[in-house]
């Protein structure tokens, strides 16, 4: 059992109506993204080329800390916001995308690339599928 369903299981309230499952599947999606970037990023800038890589190492930090932010308000639940919720996910899908399609541009030449696009997308797609059950 993933640590995110254990603490959520160990909370001492309602999630207030919240898809657990989904939750967990946000959460653990959100962490796996934010290192993915952070290891990516750190790839590009060893890569002989890297000054061609700027806008993926810049769109790899933009997105590792909007998902280390989502990941840590998705966490807390105490004085839920469900507005502040929608937008934070709505910010984490964009920068997953934005994050997704630019290392998808170099995955022919970086496999480190195409390992973040994936983890981008399955963030991305984690966000949409928590929000449309918030909606």
């Amino acid at each position: 059992m993933p640590v995110a369903d254990r603490m959520l299981a160990a909370y001492p309230k309602d999630l207030g109506g919240i898809d657990r499952e989904r939750l967990v599947a946000c959460i653990e999606a959100c962490v796996e993204c934010a290192q993915a970037c952070t290891a990516c990023a750190d790839a590009c800038l060893s890569e002989e080329m890297v000054a061609e890589l700027t806008t993926c190492i810049r769109t790899d930090l933009d997105c590792a800390d909007v998902c280390e932010a989502t990941g840590r308000v998705l966490s807390r639940h105490t004085g839920y916001d469900a507005n502040l919720t929608r937008a934070v996910l709505e910010a984490c899908a964009t920068a997953c995308r934005s994050c997704g399609d630019e290392c998808e541009s170099h995955t022919d030449m970086h496999e480190h690339c195409r390992v973040c696009a994936e983890a981008c997308r399955r963030c991305e797609r984690a966000c949409r599928d928590l929000l449309a059950t918030l909606a």
